[in-house]
């Protein structure tokens, strides 16, 4: 198998979202991390089983970004709430947290609600391509076959190292591959990777040591997945 057929195999579209560096335009179309302003009527800030409310991290507004992830057919609007502390890693969604998935039917409303404890600064997004994002190699999601088939071209010095054949994109983003700071992990049969927001200076967000927050979704039974990592 020769290098582009490798690499034709293991590509993957990403939207690339960058905080901040704009002045927003004010309107419900805006994708933000650090914000969730859009609620239906009857929702306010989700809490815990303590009664502590969990903290709004992000909201995209699908139709507004250039692609999407399959996983999220017919949402328009996905916000996100956490813990913190963070939630156990595959802790199911529920109590430490949540992720609400609208459609184009639901009707949404404008609310300004502060979570107890928020720390992170409010920044609208904005979306970069990448036509091609790579999996990390050490159980990022290169099959076992396709390693061998690596391992042959590093062995016969047509490569030095898998990282001369791709790139990864390490920053918030849908699509692509997740970000493992450690040794990849499988949330099982049936889950896709949709979403990770990274460790952000800009944001104050600091995911433990510079690690990741990344998110799965079952193809069939919708449930969300939740697993971070750091250095």
């Amino acid at each position: 198998m020769d290098i582009q057929e490798i690499k034709q195999r293991l590509a993957r579209p990403a939207l690339k979202l960058i905080a901040g560096g704009f002045r927003p335009a004010g309107t419900d179309e805006e994708s933000w991390l650090g914000d969730v302003f859009l609620f239906r009527p009857d929702e306010g800030i989700p809490t815990n089983k303590a009664g502590e409310q969990l903290l709004p991290y992000a909201q995209f507004y699908l139709p507004a970004l250039p692609f999407n992830s399959p996983a999220l057919a017919g949402v328009r609007v996905l916000t996100l709430f956490i813990s913190n502390p963070f939630p156990e890693h595959f802790e199911p969604m529920g109590d430490n947290w949540v992720i609400r998935a609208y459609g184009p039917d639901d009707v949404l409303v404008r609310k300004t609600l502060t979570a107890a404890g928020a720390f992170l600064k409010p920044f609208p997004l904005r979306a970069e391509v990448v036509p091609e994002d790579y999996p990390l190699w050490d159980g990022g999601g290169v099959p076992a076959e396709l390693e061998d088939e690596i391992l042959q071209l590093e062995r016969a010095g047509v490569i030095q190292s898998y990282y001369d054949l791709v790139t990864h994109t390490y920053e918030h983003k849908l699509g692509g591959y997740p970000s493992f700071c450690q040794s990849g992990v499988d949330p099982g049969e049936g889950f896709e990777f949709v979403f990770q927001i990274s460790s952000d200076a800009k944001i104050l967000l600091n995911v433990v040591d510079s690690g990741s927050l990344m998110f799965w979704k079952h193809v069939e039974t919708g449930e969300w997945a939740l697993y971070y990592d750091f250095y």
